[in-house]
């Protein structure tokens, strides 16, 4: 036996039994650090993408143990935008001491709101609500990238046996993740549609675990958008010249 079929085998193999279902150790361990992730994501702290880039490996090699082309996708997605939200927090980390570096020689500071997302004083990402342009691009690219991966899987059937559910939660997890990037208020209303379709995709794919998770990942995005809701009020509150729609 290679180390790579070891691995894989470990990995896929059955921890526990849960509501009739063998859970195994991939689901578990990735789903754990998921929900780490999502945390982390709650407190604004940086660790949140490396949480979640861990997460997406490990998981990789759960949703390709239940034929589901998509999950592994998404998974991949999710490896590839946890790069990507690192570098733009990063971003928003190095334009924040910038400004501290202005404001103490005297210069005017940027207000934290370009590309990427900004952070506060305690070195914390900022948080906002997107601009009604910024949604529009958002649904608009989250309808037809569900639409596109849909038609894929529909074309061909063997990449997924629920191929409509699984295109909404490929795509569904790339917006929330944009837009968790973006440090954007709407990433939590993202994340509550995705759970929606989750949790009965993952019973009846035999992912018992990712479909407890799902729930669980329910009850702490309520949380965490409320903390994101009232930090981005008391943001526009307190600089009445963020762009941003209202809620």
């Amino acid at each position: 036996m290679s180390a790579l079929e070891w691995l894989d085998g470990t990995l896929n193999g059955t921890a526990f039994e849960a509501f009739g279902q063998g859970v195994k150790w991939s689901d578990m361990v990735g789903n754990v650090m998921g929900l780490t992730a999502l945390a982390l994501g709650w407190r604004r702290s940086i660790w949140t993408w490396p949480a979640q880039f861990l997460a997406g490996l490990i998981l990789v090699a759960a949703y390709a143990s239940a034929q589901l082309s998509g999950g592994v996708g998404k998974q991949l997605l999710v490896i590839g935008v946890a790069v990507w939200g690192w570098r733009q927090w990063q971003r928003g980390a190095s334009a924040t001491a910038a400004d501290d570096g202005s404001a103490a020689a005297g210069r005017p500071s940027g207000d934290g709101a370009g590309d990427g997302a900004g952070n506060s004083a305690d070195g914390r990402i900022t948080v906002r609500f997107a601009t009604w342009r910024e949604r529009g691009l958002l649904l608009a690219g989250t309808a037809a990238g569900t639409l596109a991966v849909g038609g894929l899987f529909t074309l061909y059937p063997q990449l997924s046996w629920s191929p409509w559910a699984d295109a909404y939660i490929f795509v569904g997890t790339l917006a929330a993740m944009v837009a968790q990037a973006r440090g954007w208020v709407e990433f939590w209303f993202a994340w509550l549609l995705v759970d929606l379709v989750g949790v009965p995709l993952a019973f009846g794919s035999g992912l018992a675990f990712s479909g407890l998770v799902y729930v669980i990942y329910f009850v702490l995005v309520l949380w965490g958008l409320r903390d994101w809701w009232l930090r981005s009020r008391a943001k526009a509150a307190n600089d009445p010249a963020l762009e941003g729609a209202p809620a």
